[in-house]
């Protein structure tokens, strides 16, 4: 069990007074100490609805103690040390991650501004090291802590918490210098009594996909769980779950 020092108190990370005293952290802007590892090491503070997370710091997962939840083998021992300086750059100052893509999120006319990675292409594109479509799904969900199990999911991993840590993790990744989760969209968990808010709210994320005048139309990345397909004049229809009466179009080369 991780144990904490807030604000010059020490906490476990299950006792009941902990988000009291991560809200006064959040609110001074304080970092709390992970105490696996002598004087501690800072950790962030995340609000997820109405209660606050404490996360790992960007590239500081080798610096805790191997027991410790916190701890992450160094990425020349996994998959991602190949695409370390290549694929993935990342700012060890900001932690933020700059990604190179092997697909376009733009589009000219019919067709992508350049080739796409298909079903059967690897994670990683062997020529130029850039990531692939399912390449950039695996880097989100680890970023997003969602491949560690912990005792705290019990019961929790609903799709409105994995929709939230993937959004967070995202807010950490640049695409040519643009936010990825500006092109991201993870669609919230669909509830029929806010029906109007959360169609509003969807709207509002989609509105980068609008035309606007010339030139390559934007493209947005869609993370979702399949629901089914559904034939249609031409192509399928996608359904994805909590997007109800909001197909998808997919051309059957696809």
């Amino acid at each position: 069990m991780r144990r904490f020092r807030i604000c010059g108190s020490l906490y476990r990370e299950d006792a009941p007074e902990l988000q009291e005293a991560l809200t006064i952290a959040y609110q001074r802007h304080e970092r709390p100490l992970c105490m696996c590892r002598g004087d501690g090491l800072p950790m962030y503070i995340a609000r997820m609805g109405g209660l606050y997370v404490i996360k790992r710091m960007p590239l500081s997962g080798d610096e805790h103690d191997p027991s410790c939840a916190s701890y992450e083998s160094p990425y020349e021992l996994s998959g991602l040390g190949a695409l370390m300086g290549s694929a993935i750059q990342l700012d060890p100052q900001t932690g933020m991650a700059a990604l190179k893509l092997d697909f376009s999120l733009s589009k000219i006319g019919s067709r992508a501004a350049s080739p796409q990675a298909g079903p059967g292409s690897d994670s990683v594109s062997s020529e130029a090291k850039k990531l692939s479509l399912r390449g950039l799904l695996h880097y989100l969900w680890h970023e997003a802590e969602l491949t560690v199990w912990t005792s705290l999911w019990a019961g929790k991993r609903h799709w409105w918490n994995v929709q939230w840590h993937l959004r967070e993790a995202a807010k950490q990744m640049v695409v040519k210098g643009r936010p990825l989760a500006e092109t991201l969209y993870v669609p919230e968990a669909f509830r029929a009594e806010k029906k109007d808010v959360i169609e509003r709210r969807r709207a509002e994320a989609l509105a980068p996909l609008a035309t606007s005048g010339s030139g390559p139309r934007k493209l947005m990345i869609l993370v979702g769980e399949v629901k089914e397909f559904e034939p249609a004049r031409v192509g399928q229809k996608l359904v994805i779950r909590h997007v109800p009466g909001f197909p998808f179009m997919v051309e059957d080369d696809l």
